[in-house]
C-alpha cells in the first residue's frame, strides 16, 4: 500500500468514525473483568448478543469467578449457557480454558495476543475482544460486521476476517482501534444490515462504494 493510498484511506475512516460517533454511543462496560470478558466472547461465537447476554448472566450469577467455574460440574455449565447454542462445545471450552489459566497463569488472563491465542478455541477475534474490552488495549476485533462493512465501503477488499484485520491495521489510526468494533457493530445491526442494507437511511453514503455503485 502506497503512502498516498494509506493517507486517503485513513482520512476516509476518520470521517466515517466521526459520523458514527455522532449517531451511536460507546457502551460503558461496568465489569471489565478479563476472565468474564473472555468467557462472554467464547459464548458469543455463532449466536446473537441477546443469547450471549443471557448465558453469561446465568453462568456468573451462580459461579462468581474462575475458581468456581473451573470446579463446576460440566452438566451444570451446559444447562446455564444453553441459550448461547453449541453449549456442550462451549462448556468444555470454558472449563478447559479456566483450568489452563489457573494452572499456567495463576488465575490471571494474559493481556497479550501471543498468549491469548495459545488458549484452546481462542482465535484472533476473541483475543482482540479481550484486549479491547477488558484491558483497553488498542486492537481491532473483526466479527461479521467489521468484515462485511469495510468491504462494502470499499476501504478493504478481503475474503476473510483475518485478512480484514490485517488490512485495517495498515491505515486505521491507532486512536480509533478501541472504538471501531463497537461503532461498526451498531451500524451493522441498525443500518448496514447483511441483507437489504438501509441505504436511504444512511448518513455516510458519501464514503460508501456500495451505495455509489448500486444505489446512486
Amino acid at each position: 500500500m502506497t503512502k498516498a493510498k494509506k493517507k486517503e484511506l485513513a482520512e476516509r475512516i476518520e470521517k466515517i468514525m466521526k459520523k458514527l460517533n455522532e449517531i451511536y454511543t460507546i457502551p460503558v462496560f461496568e465489569d471489565r473483568d478479563p476472565y468474564k470478558v473472555l468467557v462472554r466472547t467464547i459464548l458469543s461465537q455463532r449466536t446473537k448478543d441477546t443469547n450471549t447476554d443471557k448465558a453469561t448472566s446465568q453462568l456468573f450469577a451462580k459461579y462468581k469467578d474462575i475458581h468456581e467455574v473451573a470446579e463446576a460440574p460440566i452438566e451444570d455449565i451446559e444447562k446455564l449457557i444453553k441459550s448461547a447454542g453449541f453449549f456442550r462445545v462451549k462448556a468444555n471450552r470454558i472449563k478447559e480454558v479456566s483450568h489452563i489459566i489457573l494452572d499456567h497463569y495463576g488465575g490471571i488472563v494474559p493481556n497479550n495476543m501471543k498468549e491469548l491465542i495459545e488458549l484452546p478455541g481462542v482465535g484472533r477475534k476473541t483475543a482482540n475482544c479481550v484486549l479491547v474490552f477488558a484491558f483497553q488495549e488498542p486492537a481491532i476485533p473483526v466479527d461479521t460486521h467489521v468484515h462485511r462493512i469495510p468491504n462494502r465501503w470499499g476501504i478493504v477488499n478481503t475474503t476473510s476476517p483475518e485478512k480484514t484485520e490485517e488490512e485495517l491495521m495498515k491505515f486505521v489510526p491507532k486512536h480509533l482501534w478501541i472504538e471501531l468494533n463497537d461503532l461498526i457493530v451498531q451500524f451493522g445491526q441498525t443500518i448496514c444490515k447483511p441483507v437489504h442494507p438501509q441505504c436511504y437511511e444512511c448518513s455516510i453514503t458519501d464514503q460508501c462504494d456500495y451505495y455509489r455503485d448500486n444505489i446512486a
